[in-house]
């Protein structure tokens, strides 16, 4: 059976993230910001798989950031955006995005399966074991203050997903944080016994389970220099182990004919029209619980996260685009999300105009 698409090819990846959330990653005021509806989420799916666009990527989220526009506060569940776009499309790889502590390992395990079986073999699972409190305390739940908690009970999670997956007999489970299951058995499992995985992780503990469990692992790209070390270490630390690992990273695009008129909708929707109050509490609450982004270079980068949640800016014309694009290859990514004020408005001149340059340089 060939591999998953995702895990096949030497291409630079590329993919689209935060399209089930209302504003996708762009925390602006402005009335043509992305509306997070299932016909839009649709209609673009079906743009990338026609592009040949390698995979989707939502974002889980239960509680918006406030602020004049509630940032993410409406949003589409993963699981079920993930079936009805894996059974509207051909080609590309849709992932679910899922908390371990608020989803039984037990019907992950199943719903994966299950949504792999309906895209014949192009679901993947992005696996998050939290960072964002006032979220869990929207669900009642209790987050740990510490990384070691957090990450051992998402192994065990996920060992008891593998183990479902893998098993072709009846089995008990006794562990430290699930006990007393008896006489389980997964039928089907997912098409290859598997999915890709992802998880992104900035903590010692988090690049621990990544190396130890995922095929991509995402950073932020906010020192290309600093980027160049981090992706060696990663890379080395999943050999240690005997893996191989991705390293990917997020970037925000404005691509337009000239940089001017680039430089034009950047002011335009990230200075003239933030949402100030949605920033702040993003910010502030990536300072408090999360250590995705490196802490040292928070404060420098509030601007970012007002473009496009802290992703790589990618503004200018389809030659700086696609020339930013290659910087992130050169510096070791294995491939990037793309973001959009309006994926769908904004999606076909960048495949138009860059991905025919990404092509010509050996990246597609």
């Amino acid at each position: 059976m060939a591999q998953h698409p995702m895990l096949s090819g030497e291409r630079f990846r590329l993919g689209t993230f935060s399209t089930n959330c209302s504003s996708g990653m762009t925390p602006t005021k402005i009335a043509e910001r992305w509306e997070a509806s299932w016909d839009n989420n649709l209609t673009l799916a079906r743009m990338l798989d026609a592009a040949g666009i390698d995979f989707m990527l939502p974002i889980a989220r239960w509680i918006g950031y406030g602020g004049e526009t509630d940032f993410h506060g409406g949003v589409l569940e993963t699981m079920t955006w993930a079936a009805g776009l894996l059974a509207s499309t051909q080609n590309i790889s849709v992932f679910a995005t899922i908390h371990t502590a608020a989803n039984h390992p037990v019907v992950v395990a199943k719903q994966i399966a299950t949504i792999d079986r309906i895209g014949h073999g192009r679901a993947g699972l992005n696996i998050v074991a939290g960072w964002n409190k006032p979220e869990y305390q929207a669900l009642g739940l209790t987050l740990p203050d510490d990384h070691e908690t957090r990450y051992a009970y998402a192994q065990e999670w996920f060992d008891l997903i593998r183990k479902i997956w893998a098993s072709d007999s009846r089995f008990d489970w006794d562990g430290t944080y699930f006990r007393g299951i008896r006489g389980l058995k997964g039928d089907p499992a997912p098409v290859r016994g598997s999915v890709p995985i992802f998880n992104a992780a900035g903590s010692g503990q988090g690049r621990a389970f990544a190396t130890d469990n995922a095929d991509f692992l995402f950073t932020p790209a906010i020192d290309l220099e600093r980027s160049k070390t981090e992706i060696v270490e990663l890379k080395a630390q999943a050999a240690a182990k005997g893996r191989d690992i991705g390293v990917l990273t997020f970037s925000h695009v404005i691509c337009r004919p000239t940089e001017k008129e680039a430089q034009e909708f950047l002011h335009y929707t990230a200075v003239e029209n933030a949402d100030t109050e949605a920033v702040d509490n993003l910010v502030n609450l990536q300072f408090a619980h999360a250590h995705s982004f490196p802490h040292d270079l928070l404060a420098q980068i509030k601007h970012l996260f007002a473009m496009g949640h802290g992703g790589f800016p990618l503004v200018g014309t389809p030659d700086q685009v696609a020339a930013g694009i290659i910087r992130l290859h050169e510096t070791g990514f294995a491939g990037t999300t793309l973001s959009f004020v309006d994926y769908i408005r904004e999606f076909p001149y960048f495949a138009e105009e860059v991905l025919p340059r990404l092509e010509k340089a050996g990246l597609r």
